[in-house]
């Protein structure tokens, strides 16, 4: 009888919507989530009603429409008041122009990229091709370098590069149907990273999001990484009926 119980509960519980697990890619340990834009509410959070930053996973779950929080992670760079330093939309209002030239550091490592999400599909843009194509993103951030373009790795990544950090970022399929975010539990190179994306998961387009502000929630997982304030985030959420 108390199997019956246990098994009709579990039944009736809710599943996640959002599918996140750890897998091991050439011994090294990464967290993976997939989502699928089309059932899921995927979108991007900067700012509160107040125009407060938000800056937090916990924050997320304070908006007025937000039921619940079941996936979460940085999702560009910012400026020291956490404002994004590159292309920023949200809800159709865009807060930051594109940046197409280069510059110092991670973001300015042309080639770089765009996440343009829409009601119903999410796509990883390269810059320039974002400007000549002008998808009607509903919402997008900027951020670099691209790890993958079209298939191939970004072309400035070493494969016996010594710089490693904590990295996050994320990737799509060509017709953006797919989304895939992942982050490493453990410091990796930039070409180890891209080649998650490129030969795991199999991800066209891919994008680094951030290497030393990296950090997820996964309700699925029970997991909420701590730190500094965020600037933009990424969120799959439900909302109050």
């Amino acid at each position: 009888m108390r199997f019956f119980i246990a098994a009709l509960l579990l039944w009736a519980s809710p599943a996640f919507a959002v599918d996140c697990e750890d897998r091991s890619v050439e011994g090294r340990s990464y967290t993976i989530c997939e989502v699928d834009p089309a059932t899921e509410d995927l979108r991007l959070f900067l700012r509160d009603q107040a125009g407060e930053i938000i800056g937090s996973f916990s924050g997320i779950s304070d908006e007025p429409d937000v039921d619940t929080v079941l996936f979460a992670m940085n999702a560009g760079m910012y400026h020291a008041d956490r404002a994004p330093v590159g292309h920023y939309v949200e809800d159709g209002e865009e807060i930051m122009r594109v940046i197409p030239n280069a510059g110092p550091g991670n973001f300015g490592l042309l080639p770089n990229g765009v996440f343009c999400i829409t009601d119903d599909r999410a796509q990883v843009f390269e810059t320039t091709r974002y400007l000549e194509t002008a998808p009607d993103c509903r919402d997008a951030t900027q951020s670099g370098p691209m790890l993958v373009i079209d298939g191939s790795l970004h072309p400035r990544f070493l494969p016996d590069s010594s710089s490693r950090f904590i990295r996050n970022g994320v990737g799509t399929s060509a017709d953006g149907d797919r989304v895939v975010f992942a982050i490493s539990n453990e410091a990796v190179t930039f070409h180890e990273f891209g080649r998650l994306f490129r030969d795991y998961l199999e991800t066209p387009n891919a994008l680094f999001f951030d290497g030393k502000v990296s950090r997820l929630y996964s309700r699925d997982l029970g997991r909420s990484d701590f730190g500094f304030q965020l600037g933009p985030m990424v969120a799959v959420v439900t909302t109050k009926d």
